[in-house]
């Protein structure tokens, strides 16, 4: 299991996870996996999750290497 702040980061902002794959476009079952730490998230949902959060992605996935 992956160790991520995407789900402290999106209720952070007052965001739902529906909305928040939404603005992001993927699904609502790959964000959840994503959150939950069973499936990576590829390097352009990092980005689009870090510009749709307003936050970096290193505040998102602190122990990820950046491609």
């Amino acid at each position: 299991m992956r160790k991520n702040n995407v789900r402290v980061m999106r209720e952070k902002a007052g965001v739902s996870q529906t909305e928040l794959a939404r603005r992001v476009c993927v699904a609502s079952s790959n964000l959840s996996a994503v959150e939950h730490g069973h499936r990576e998230a590829w390097p352009i949902l990092r980005r689009r999750l870090a510009r749709a959060l307003r936050c970096t992605e290193t505040e998102l996935f602190p122990d990820e290497k950046r491609v």
